[in-house]
């Protein structure tokens, strides 16, 4: 996991042919949190789960298997330092 709070680099961004590549391999409970990012970026972990509808465990689960697809990168809360924001590296 990321807990940097520095502006993403182009360099780290993945062109829309490699996301898709890469989010094709997923469970659909990953492909679903990527949906919501796509729209509502960044979210919290507790965000995502009521946003999508999916348990807790289930979004942390997606998390975890999207970061380590490199194609979801976080950060700390502006507003609520104890929490985590997630965001797309598109």
């Amino acid at each position: 996991m990321s807990t940097s709070t520095a502006e993403i680099d182009g360099d780290d961004l993945l062109s829309e042919a490699e996301y898709r590549d890469r989010l094709r391999e997923l469970p659909p409970s990953a492909k679903l949190v990527a949906k919501v990012l796509e729209g509502d970026a960044p979210l919290s972990q507790g965000q995502l789960a009521e946003e999508s509808l999916l348990p807790d465990r289930t979004v942390r689960y997606a998390l975890n298997r999207l970061e380590d697809a490199d194609l979801v990168g976080s950060r700390y809360s502006f507003k609520d330092a104890r929490k985590q924001v997630y965001y797309l590296n598109t």
